[in-house]
């Protein structure tokens, strides 16, 4: 089952979150934040014992099959994650303004 992730505009965000992956239960920590230099919002994946996963993943928008931003991390077993906008933004990503409002984090529960 697909999960929305309640993420916000806050420029650095740390959110754990309970996942259902695989028929599993996944503990993760999000740490989100705005890069000003590139103009795009980052994301930070730790598991529950604070081990960092992956780094500065962009949360961007893109056409099957590239809009899984976790595609290539599979083997990590941690799910797809996809940046989906809800319409009537001009952008292909969200700007500093539009993170959890026009644009949602959405989480798959099966890992690739």
């Amino acid at each position: 089952m697909a999960q929305i992730i309640p993420i916000t505009n806050a420029p650095n965000q740390t959110l754990n979150v309970s996942l259902s992956v695989d028929g599993n239960v996944l503990r993760l920590t999000l740490f989100i934040t705005y890069s000003e230099m590139a103009q795009y919002w980052v994301m930070s994946v730790s598991d529950s014992a604070g081990n960092l996963l992956l780094s500065s993943i962009p949360l961007i928008t893109g056409a099957w099959p590239a809009s899984n931003i976790l595609a290539q991390f599979g083997y990590l077993k941690i799910g797809s994650a996809y940046v989906l906008s809800l319409g009537n933004v001009p952008d292909d990503y969200p700007n500093a303004d539009e993170l959890g409002g026009s644009f949602v984090l959405l989480w798959d529960n099966t890992a690739v």
